[in-house]
């Protein structure tokens, strides 16, 4: 067991832009994303007991069960070196299916906690694998750095250089399921090409006028299957503070990106007093 308590954080990430081709031969939808991520998240941590065990706890905790199906447990499944013991514990901040990689942010955490705990013989390409297997996020949720993800999102290469984003997140508290957003995009597919990047980005202003060429291909079928979704947007996008507004992965989560951390906070409070149902969080990006 650990000799004391440790701890890692699993970080929201945001899909910037997130371009989907139709499915290949495997079932798969290639795809190209710059994926950043948040100051806010779930965290885990690992307790020395007597035992192999897994708790949850947190606003969202009731939500995550702690069986085979959750991410958490099969990562470390996968890596728990037998002999050693401990109690991971999940606090689950991030709403669930809501478009934040919350469980591959989680899996990372948790490959990463473990190879410290027990001085695991793994490299970052064998972490980097485990974590690929457990889904398309798999890879970048690890190391929780902006890139840009394609393939099945196992090919990773450096991200632009960024300017501090500053953001609100926005989930209204409806889930949006991937597979069923999947199914509805394939009714008419687009093209997973990347578009043209720049090395670096000077100032926020760029990086808009440079979304504002991308796109969120699952955006429109989400909102068709979760209209909630489309009102969030309207929203945002009503709100003097917000320079962008798009919807994260396969939704339900929706952002805004600001022109600093006083703008966002701004705007956060406002919404959580005008939608006290709404999931809310000013949140920096990188």
């Amino acid at each position: 067991m650990p000799a004391a308590v440790l701890e890692a954080f699993a970080p929201a990430k945001l899909n910037l832009y997130l371009h989907v081709a139709p499915p290949s031969a495997d079932g798969f939808h290639p795809l190209s994303s710059l994926m950043v991520f948040a100051d806010v998240g779930d965290r885990l941590r690992l307790e020395p007991v007597d035992a192999v065990a897994f708790a949850v706890e947190g606003p969202f905790g009731h939500l995550t069960p702690m069986d085979e199906g959750n991410l958490v447990v099969r990562a470390a499944r996968a890596v728990w070196p037998v002999g050693h013991s401990g109690r991971l514990v999940l606090d689950k901040q991030l709403p669930i299916a809501a478009g934040l990689g919350g469980g591959s942010a989680d899996a990372g955490a948790a490959f990463r906690l473990l190879r410290e705990a027990f001085d695991l013989p793994l490299d970052d390409a064998a972490l980097e694998a485990e974590a690929s297997a457990l889904g398309s996020d798999g890879a970048a949720c690890l190391w929780a750095r902006p890139v840009i993800a394609e393939g099945r999102g196992e090919r990773l290469s450096p991200a632009p250089q960024l300017p501090t984003l500053d953001a609100v997140l926005v989930n209204p508290g409806a889930p949006s399921p991937t597979g069923a957003v999947y199914r509805a995009y394939d009714v008419a597919p687009r093209d997973d090409r990347r578009p043209e990047t720049p090395a670096a980005f000077t100032s926020v202003a760029e990086v808009v006028a440079w979304l504002a060429g991308t796109r969120n291909d699952l955006e429109a079928p989400a909102v068709g299957l979760t209209p909630v979704i489309g009102e969030t947007l309207a929203v945002l996008a009503a709100e003097p503070e917000a320079l962008f507004v798009r919807m994260s992965g396969s939704g339900a989560t929706c952002f805004a990106l600001c022109e600093d951390r006083p703008a966002a906070e701004r705007l956060a409070d406002r919404l959580a007093e005008a939608h006290p149902a709404w999931w809310v969080r000013a949140a920096r990006l990188g």
